[in-house]
């Protein structure tokens, strides 16, 4: 059989002949026929909220937040049907700031932002790079678990009318992107996201794919979110085409929530037991950018892989690592995973990106995984993973050396798939 893996800006074509290989994905929703219609009925008849509309006052000013470059969310679909829906009641250009949800990620380009917003966007309005590091774009609302300043940017707080836009999707450690995550980190400064990412939380069993309830980490989120101020959220939902299938927009909380039953009801995927081969992807462009995203995908297929397995994800990594990052200087750092995740145990408090390369070690530490990538082999094999040039034969070289016919599995779109074990006895 072929498979079309997601890898990159196109489909990765894997033959699996003679091998006994079962695909696991989200069931298909097809996709909106009229995007426009829904967003603006959404807006209007929104989830536990009043009508858009009504939120709305003379002379305030208006705080929008957008997802960055490595999230799949139709920005350039969704943004200008919402900014002229605002002007449709009154809004003007010059009260409108649209704020980029980087948070810790790099600034985008102004050329990216106008692939991401349209040029006519870009152009015409006031459009920032959220900086999680800079003192005067942060304002305080409250501490974390452990006592650090829950910083936001100040351009969302002190905003007369905050309106959160984002997709919904699984996310390994929030339980699902979007709602108050698009708040917290997304905007959040640099020490707040370390505290909420730190070892502990990320380490709590609760805090994976699909789970918010007793998720300290999306507990925490939430609350710094609610504490930025009240906010208006105008969530998506996508299929493998990057088309809408649903707009979820109300209440911060109410609308994510439904959105989240809408994503579980598709991503959840159960299978019978665990599997000794386990090909995974990072769904392709644009979270397969860098290495650094790639844990979604890998931590995907942990989920549903044996001790002792094969993990191999296809994930493009055209920004490598990324190099000179603080994802990079941590994992080259250390002699291997299991003497990273002592270090950051013992470290004193938390660092830049240790919650990927964390994620990333504990997965190690249960499979062996393979990375086929664009990537140099000397630079896989120094963040201590195992280059992969054809999948196939790969699959077929670790098959050969069992005992007995193995059990693969292949997630096309990784962590936009939810796989579980059934449970036992």
């Amino acid at each position: 059989m072929t498979t079309a893996l997601a890898y990159g800006q196109g489909k990765l074509r894997v033959e699996f002949e003679g091998l006994d290989v079962e695909v696991i994905q989200p069931d298909h929703r097809p996709g909106i026929a009229d995007e426009r219609s829904a967003l603006c009925e959404a807006l209007d008849h929104p989830i536990g909220a009043e009508p858009l509309s009504r939120w709305m006052r003379p002379g305030q000013r208006i705080c929008v937040t957008f997802t960055d470059l490595t999230r799949a969310t139709p920005n350039e679909r969704i943004i200008p049907v919402l900014l002229d829906y605002l002007e449709r009641h009154g809004a003007r250009k010059d009260a409108i700031v649209l704020l980029n949800q980087l948070g810790t990620h790099r600034p985008n380009t102004r050329e990216e932002l106008e692939v991401m917003l349209t040029p006519g966007v870009v152009r015409s309005y006031r459009v920032l790079n959220h900086d999680a590091e800079s003192a005067e774009a942060l304002t305080q609302v409250g501490v974390t678990d452990d006592g650090t300043p829950a910083l936001i940017n100040r351009h969302y707080v002190e905003a007369d009318l905050r309106i959160v836009t984002g997709f919904i999707e699984p996310h390994l450690f929030a339980g699902f992107s979007g709602g108050p995550k698009n708040v917290m980190p997304g905007i959040a400064g640099l020490e707040t996201v370390k505290s909420n990412h730190g070892y502990g939380h990320i380490a709590d069993p609760n805090a994976t794919f699909g789970k918010t309830h007793d998720n300290p980490v999306w507990a925490e989120m939430k609350r710094i979110a609610l504490q930025a101020g009240k906010a208006f959220l105008l969530n998506v939902t996508l299929n493998n085409d990057r088309e809408l299938t649903g707009v979820f927009a109300g209440d911060l909380l109410k609308s994510h929530e439904a959105g989240c039953d809408f994503v579980r009801e598709a991503a959840m995927q159960r299978v019978a037991g665990p599997y000794d081969i386990v090909v995974t992807t990072n769904s392709g462009y644009p979270l397969d950018l860098n290495l650094y995203q790639t844990a979604k995908g890998i931590g995907a297929a942990a989920r549903i892989v044996r001790q002792g397995g094969v993990i191999i994800v296809a994930s493009e990594c055209r920004e490598g690592v990324p190099s000179d990052s603080a994802f990079e200087r941590l994992l080259k750092g250390a002699s291997g995973p299991a003497d990273l995740l002592r270090k950051l145990d013992a470290a004193e408090k938390s660092l830049p990106d240790q919650w990927q390369a964390q994620i990333q070690a504990n997965c190690q530490l249960a499979a062996q995984i393979q990375l086929y990538s664009s990537m140099s082999d000397e630079a896989v094999r120094s963040v201590h993973l195992e280059p992969c040039h054809d999948i196939a034969a790969s699959v077929r070289k670790i098959a050969a050396g069992m005992k007995r016919p193995p059990r693969i599995a292949v997630l096309p779109y990784g962590p936009l798939t939810i796989p579980y074990l059934a449970p036992q006895g």
